[in-house]
């Protein structure tokens, strides 16, 4: 297979959000599976909206997934600098290629002008092309003077490795700039010139893109460079199917749902069959998986429906599977931001016998907080959750009293206090009460947590401890 030299090249414009890392999945995986390379490029030149900051974002979430590139800030490498706003003299010689070839050429016509020309062409009601109100009196190049790439208007094929085949008519095609008044260059001009100057054999973007390609095209062919493949990704959509997914659609960063406990692996999974799979009903894929099966052909056309729903049940799916491949030493550790203030004096003991009971019942690593607070300190008293309870409206208080008071005989006695000797008390109490397990259990569940659930009775008594379980029980029963 050939070595894939790809890139993700982010603009430091704010959050990382889940579109801008698909992109870099699919350069990654196909990097790793050819043994080739992966390069991190910062694409800076838009300097009006630079965010200080953004770049260490960018840095850290790919760490956080574990798409660690090959080039790249941090990294380094033979293609360095990778900031686009430190290669300047790298696009002002070829810019100059072009101008000496007579393909690019300076645009001294102010922004009004060009108003004007585009206000011609709406009341004309024709397609504004600036190629056909180029200044006659053009002067030599120089600094604080956009440069505009000079097109010859022609027909064009290429091939996209997920659209197919494809093609545009010379209407398509127009002077662009270049490099702009600033200085900086475009990223029409700088990724071309960045992707020929690192190797990149595979350009992956969203498709909204396409409609530049044949532009990028001529400029390749202008500085007679030989096409990358190009690789154009479908829109995530928002959840209704109707529209690329943005932020007023409540996309929220990558570094949001880290903070609200999803795991990176679930992230990755997610995002990767987010509009690619390998023909299989596999739900569930691991790193070394996802490189091993990716594939450019199986990547779809059509735009992918974002469903936070489903990213959270695989979350939930992948902290099972770590839990039950890794144990609960590997999932622990990354519980530590998650649990409620009133865990913070606990040893990390008690905690990771918490996790093992409660694990199962996770969705995200923040259930916790809510989840577990009665382990770690006495709940509020509801007896609502009593009268209300389907199973236990129909005893009176004095039942439910002696109910209690029973329990509390029983487990008293209980000689030692672990889980099958607590679950053989209870069921000899099912027996001497001669009550139901959904009754006598939910009450004892509810005396015990005052949680609208919680993980097996036995377990959750046993992780309490005698005195706890006792003293809730009496609690309530007084209460009553």
């Amino acid at each position: 297979m050939e070595k894939a030299i790809t890139r993700f090249a982010p603009s430091p414009t704010g959050y990382i959000h889940i579109g801008n890392v698909r992109s870099a999945i699919y350069p990654y995986l196909l990097a790793r599976q050819s043994n080739g390379s992966l390069i991190l490029r910062i694409e800076d030149t838009d300097r009006a909206r630079y965010v200080e900051g953004a770049t260490e974002l960018i840095e850290n979430t790919l760490e956080w997934l574990g798409l660690n590139w090959d080039e790249g800030p941090i990294v380094e490498g033979p293609h360095s600098p990778y900031f686009q706003s430190e290669r300047q003299k790298i696009y002002h010689d070829w810019a100059n290629k072009l101008i000496k070839s007579g393909r690019a050429y300076a645009d001294p016509t102010p922004p009004e002008k060009i108003a004007e020309y585009r206000e011609q062409c709406n009341q004309a009601k024709i397609p504004f092309l600036y190629r056909n109100f180029r200044p006659t009196d053009v002067p030599e190049w120089q600094p604080g003077i956009p440069l505009r790439f000079k097109t010859e208007p022609k027909n064009y094929s290429w091939h996209d490795e997920v659209m197919g085949d494809m093609h545009a008519g010379p209407e398509v095609l127009d002077d662009i700039i270049l490099i702009k008044k600033d200085g900086y260059p475009t990223y029409n001009f700088a990724h071309i010139v960045d992707d020929a100057e690192m190797g990149v054999t595979h350009v992956m973007r969203g498709v909204e893109y396409l409609s530049s390609t044949p532009n990028y095209l001529a400029i390749y062919e202008a500085l007679g460079l030989k096409r990358p493949k190009l690789v154009s990704l479908p829109h995530i959509l928002a959840s209704q199917g109707n529209k690329k997914l943005g932020k007023r659609d409540g996309a929220k960063s990558v570094t949001e749902y880290r903070d609200d406990g999803i795991l990176p692996e679930a992230m990755l999974n997610y995002l990767a069959c987010l509009g690619w799979n390998d023909g299989t009903e596999q739900e569930i894929y691991t790193k070394d998986e996802l490189i091993q099966n990716f594939s450019l052909e199986r990547i779809q056309t059509s735009g992918a429906r974002y469903d936070e729903t489903k990213l959270i049940w695989l979350n939930g799916q992948w902290i099972r599977k770590i839990f039950d491949e890794q144990g609960v030493e590997n999932l622990y550790p990354r519980t530590q931001n998650f649990w409620p203030q009133s865990a913070e004096n606990y040893p990390d003991d008690y905690k990771i016998k918490v996790l093992s009971i409660i694990y199962d019942r996770l969705k995200t690593l923040s259930d916790l907080r809510n989840m577990t607070s009665y382990f770690f300190e006495d709940p509020t008293i509801d007896l609502d959750l009593l009268t209300k309870n389907k199973f236990l409206k129909k005893f009176s208080e004095s039942e439910l009293e002696t109910l209690l008071k029973q329990t509390i005989t029983k487990l008293t006695n209980t000689k030692a206090w672990d889980a099958d000797n607590v679950q053989n008390s209870l069921n000899e109490l099912l027996v001497e009460t001669d009550k139901k397990p959904a009754e006598l259990f939910g009450l004892i569940r509810i005396a015990i947590s005052f949680a609208p659930f919680s993980p097996a009775l036995n377990l959750t008594m046993e992780v309490l401890g005698r005195e706890t379980t006792l003293a809730r029980l009496n609690t309530v029963a007084r209460s009553i």
